[in-house]
């Protein structure tokens, strides 16, 4: 019972915009922002088509709809990273769609050459600093964070964290195993406090001084600085500096339309809408994400100042994933 009235309460805002909504998209997300919801508010308006949605962490709606096979009733399956998005299409649960718009609105960079995803937003793997403890100029690259100069500095997330996953296997994309191997030890040895389980906690130590150097998503510093999750947080975090790593990793966002679907139509022109420059600065704007195309409008993005993709594709991450993981067992990241 109480699952179930958690479910409808999720559903409800979206499925009772409008009781004269003859169509409709079953949404399953692993995305948790309210602000989603006005971006499909949006849709429905436009199309007369009703959103129903229903959100979980991106691995139990994998789970969900493994569970579900043919019976499930998601229509769209939306994912934050990489690895997430492809081993769901690679687990069957996507289905390959054709859509023009869709080839032209998003890069080749950022959708499944099987047409089984497509990118909504994007995020930058970024570095940040303690300028009182770090001088932000001598950090150009994640290559850089290995350096021995840094030991007892540096900060991380566990490797447990899929961010991190994906920055290794862009790491051994670009660099090799070889390589890739090294600058994990060097980092392991510049790392002398426990990990972190997430991102704001590591972007407050750093703010604190605990740490000196940290690598996080770019927005969670920038939704900080913004002021949005509170006075303490904008004054704690107000003298950071952010490095754009040259080149910097990009992982997405992103959506598909579920094997499952009964609404496909429906569905595709929902993903469409999404990846559109419309629906993705929509999705992206609130939360300090970057849209597909840009550097996005907020002040504390444009105080980022521009990046430059290292134009990994996400299909790549997605496949080398499971191998960044067992290096960064084996190289001692906790």
């Amino acid at each position: 019972m109480l699952k179930t009235l958690a479910t409808l309460a999720l559903i409800t805002p979206l499925a009772l915009t409008s009781s004269v909504f003859a169509r409709e998209v079953r949404v399953y997300s692993g995305r948790h922002y309210n602000t989603d919801r006005k971006v499909f508010k949006t849709f429905s308006e436009k199309t007369g088509i009703k959103v129903r949605l229903i959100e979980a962490t991106g691995i139990s709606l994998v789970e969900r709809l493994k569970r579900e096979g043919a019976k499930s009733k998601a229509d769209v399956i939306l994912l934050v990273d990489a690895a997430r998005i492809n081993n769901a299409a690679e687990a069957g649960l996507l289905k390959s769609i054709q859509s023009k718009q869709l080839e032209k609105d998003v890069p080749s960079l950022y959708r499944d050459p099987k047409g089984r995803w497509f990118g909504l937003t994007r995020r930058v793997r970024a570095i940040i600093v303690n300028p009182n403890i770090v001088n932000p100029t001598k950090i150009k690259s994640y290559t850089d964070l290995a350096s021995p100069q840094f030991k007892g500095k540096l900060c991380l997330r566990n490797r447990k964290n899929v961010y991190n996953q994906s920055l290794v296997a862009d790491q051994i994309i670009l660099k090799g195993e070889s390589s890739a191997k090294s600058w994990l030890k060097g980092m392991v040895m510049n790392v002398t406090q426990p990990y972190f389980t997430g991102d704001t906690s590591l972007i407050r130590s750093v703010g604190q001084g605990k740490c000196g150097i940290g690598v996080v998503n770019h927005y969670y510093l920038a939704r900080m600085q913004s002021g949005a999750s509170g006075a303490n947080d904008q004054t704690v975090t107000a003298k950071i500096k952010l490095v754009m790593p040259q080149p910097a990793h990009v992982n997405i966002s992103a959506a598909g339309v579920a094997k499952s679907a009964k609404n496909s139509e429906e569905a595709v022109a929902l993903v469409e809408f999404l990846a559109s420059p419309q629906g993705s600065s929509a999705m992206a704007g609130p939360t300090h994400e970057y849209p597909l195309e840009g550097f996005g409008s907020s002040n504390q993005l444009k105080a980022f100042g521009p990046f430059t993709p290292d134009n990994v594709s996400i299909n790549a991450l997605g496949r080398t994933q499971k191998k960044a993981l067992q290096m960064m067992a084996k190289e001692g990241w906790r």
